[in-house]
């Protein structure tokens, strides 16, 4: 698969499961306005095409219900997603900007204000 197939498939996953995990997150993980953020960041226009790829990439493992180690593990779970956003956010801390991180801000504040029902 090339460089843009995986992009594109990536961006397709995420832009439809990404709100979904996000919510189910919510309180269980620290990282969750940071993945927020990062989102905001890889639909960004503006966002270089490299940064976009490895934001798309670290976020399609984040929802992907089946991963290194699965979610459901208490204190284990979150650990192997955890390694790859901090990866991802480290490439892409210059390019996550403050307004990204306002956008991100304003939708946990309406999040939590109608937390998703377990």
């Amino acid at each position: 698969m090339s460089t843009t197939d995986r992009l594109a498939a990536d961006e397709t996953r995420v832009r439809q499961g990404f709100w979904e995990k996000a919510r189910s997150t919510l309180g269980k993980v620290p990282f969750t306005e940071d993945a927020v953020a990062a989102f905001y960041c890889a639909t960004d226009s503006a966002t270089p095409l490299p940064i976009r790829a490895t934001l798309f990439g670290a976020l399609a493992y984040f929802i992907m219900p089946f991963d290194a180690i699965p979610d459901v593990l208490l204190g284990l779970g979150f650990t192997d997603d955890a390694a790859i956003m901090v990866a991802a956010f480290t490439a892409a801390r210059m390019h996550i900007t403050a307004a990204h991180r306002d956008k991100a801000r304003a939708w946990l504040c309406k999040a939590e204000a109608s937390p998703p029902v377990d």
